[in-house]
Parts: structure tokens; sequence; C-alpha cells
């Protein structure tokens, strides 16, 4: 996907936003395991009409800490969500390619859920399902909204579904300058171009 669709975010209450009470900022495996035909076909075929998929996110012990709604609106989905009980700072959050939450999943809790919903981008950054972080404030709690036209809901009701997850850890978003360096190679490593170093897998919640 181009520089130039990543940058078309909608923007909602005047920012690109994940707000909580006391602020607003910009809200968010390998890559995931889905078609990697055309994101525009996809999304031509998922974006008419109107129609509302619910997530209910839990963590690894299986306690409900959020909840997210996604509303499509023609050729948009608006993404709305709280959640409770996760460490202050900031999260990825992400859609992820496969709907099945297995916090006892031997590879790692929610590993599962497969790698990030992709669209056909390569990278991270580029992925349909990548969102932005999600700020918790000290409190522990979190408030996301934002519009995306990156995916339609038909799309991640395929045969093996797909889910929202939070991770542990910021999303860089594979933003690594050229003058940082991995192994005397300027530029992001295979993880950061993968993940975002995201980190571990903390939340988890299928699309239904």
């Amino acid at each position: 996907m181009s520089t130039g669709t990543r940058a078309r975010w909608i923007a909602v209450g005047g920012a690109l936003a994940l707000c909580t009470a006391a602020a607003a900022t910009t809200v968010t495996g390998a890559a995931g395991n889905v078609d990697a035909g055309s994101h525009a076909g996809h999304h031509q075929q998922a974006g008419a009409g109107h129609a509302v998929l619910r997530v209910t996110l839990k963590g690894v012990d299986g306690a409900k800490v959020g909840r997210v709604t996604l509303t499509q609106h023609d050729d948009t989905v608006r993404v709305s969500g709280r959640a409770a009980g996760l460490t202050p700072g900031f999260h990825g959050f992400h859609v992820h390619a496969i709907g099945l939450c297995e916090a006892d999943a031997p590879a790692g809790p929610f590993t599962t859920a497969g790698g990030h919903y992709t669209g056909g981008a390569t990278d991270h950054g580029d992925h349909a399902g990548d969102m932005p972080p999600l700020l918790v404030t000290d409190d522990g709690r979190a408030s996301a909204q934002f519009t995306t036209d990156r995916f339609g809901l038909a799309e991640l009701q395929d045969a093996d579904g797909s889910a929202v997850m939070v991770h542990a850890g910021p999303d860089n978003l594979a933003n690594i300058p050229d003058r940082y360096s991995t192994a005397g190679v300027p530029g992001p490593d295979a993880t950061t171009l993968a993940t975002g170093d995201a980190g571990a897998r903390v939340a988890c919640g299928v699309i239904d």
C-alpha cells in the first residue's frame, strides 16, 4: 500500500484520534496469512451499505477488559471502543488475520490469531489491519474512536475470521529512519517490518 493511501486516515473530532479523558492521540506476529490480492478489490466488495460488528476484548486470564465496535458506513469503517485494567502507556492495536484468541496457545498467548491482517501489503505500517496505537491513562483506562478506509467488514469475516489485538508495548509502525542500523544495515529489521516491535499480546477479541 502506498504512503498516499496510508495518509488517508480520517480525523474524528479534530484529530486522528484515540481520546482519553486527559488526552487525545493517534490510536492499535508476523504478517497475516491472507490472500495477497488487491486491498482495493477487497474493499470495493465490502464497502456498500451499513453493518456493525462487535468485539469483546479479553485478557490472558480470560477476564473482559474492553469492547470494540466496528461500524461500516459505505466505504469507511468507524472503530470505537473502551478498555480498562491495562498497563498505562501506548500499546500496539491491530486487526489480526485469524479469529481465534487462545490465551493458552503453545507459542504464547493469542498467537493462534496469526499475524496482522495485511490486506495484501507487505510491511507493517501499511497493513490494512494496522491501527493507531492505543493510549492507556494512569488509571488503566482507554477509549478509542477513529475512521479507516483500509478494510471493510465483509473481508474481516472470511473463512478463518479475524481478531482485534492489544499488545504489551508501543508500536513504532516500522518508522525506523536510515540513521539507525541493524547489523550494519540502515533502517528497520525484519521484526520491525512485520510487527512494529509491539511485543507480547495482552488482550484479544474475535470479530463476530
